[in-house]
């Protein structure tokens, strides 16, 4: 292979590579906008671990630092019906948001 076609491909490595962690970030930030509108309600939903405004529903920190909490787990988490919490009605691209933005806590 020719030096012009290695450099070619190294840098087309990096391009997509940073496209893949930008849109990771995208996802975060649009499910802590969205956390926020939806979640704050009941929970804590920032980095400062304050305590929840409903003392039964668990800071994201919290949630994300439970060990072996997982992007599947949280999915699981979303389809099943809660006593204690309403049933939102998410899309698969807001759960997945959120639940970027809720590992993203982890400590």
């Amino acid at each position: 292979m020719r030096l012009r076609d290695l450099i070619v491909a190294a840098i087309g490595s990096v391009v997509a590579v940073s496209l893949a962690h930008a849109q990771q970030l995208s996802d975060r930030q649009k499910g802590r906008i969205l956390a926020r509108q939806v979640c704050a309600e009941c929970h804590a939903v920032g980095r400062q671990g304050r305590r929840s405004p409903n003392s039964e529903a668990p800071s994201f920190v919290a949630v994300a630092s439970t060990p072996g909490m997982t992007e599947m787990a949280l999915n699981v988490f979303f389809q099943t019906s809660h006593r204690a919490m309403p049933n939102l009605i998410l899309t698969s691209d807001q759960k997945r948001e959120i639940i970027a933005y809720i590992l993203s806590l982890r400590r």
